[in-house]
């Protein structure tokens, strides 16, 4: 019995305060916010402003990787010209990005718009029909 030493309880720290206690929930909610959250709102109002203004005859890109001109645009829907004569409707959602020249490159064509341009690079890139 003499090899065994009692335990006693420690009084120990007092408790923290009840502000004090809730501090680190609040500044890692803080953190997430400012990492997370707000940047995320900062690309959706920018994706919001470029579906808003496009405008028929636009180069863009979809989601998909397809470059296309507008063709069509009616509420919610857009129709895309990707090729002479061939037209997709996208929704609205579905473009990436509105692209420049530079960006576009030779795929898909556009007869739609004049600016368009698409049409010129892609027909210098076709072959002739061999005759048969």
């Amino acid at each position: 019995m003499f090899l065994i030493s009692n335990a006693y309880a420690d009084a120990g720290q007092a408790p923290a305060s009840g502000i004090m206690s809730f501090l680190p929930m609040f500044a890692f909610i803080a953190i997430l916010y400012f990492l997370l959250i707000r940047p995320q709102q900062k690309r959706a109002k920018k994706s919001q402003a470029m579906i808003a203004s496009l405008k028929k005859g636009d180069k863009v890109l979809t989601v998909g990787g397809i470059f296309a001109c507008v063709a069509k645009i009616v509420d919610n829907e857009v129709t895309l010209e990707v090729s002479d004569g061939v037209f997709c409707k996208f929704a609205k959602s579905a473009i990436s990005s509105i692209v420049g020249d530079k960006q576009a490159g030779s795929e898909g064509c556009c007869s739609i718009a004049k600016g368009c341009g698409l049409a010129k690079e892609s027909s210098k890139n076709q072959p002739a029909n061999s005759g048969k």
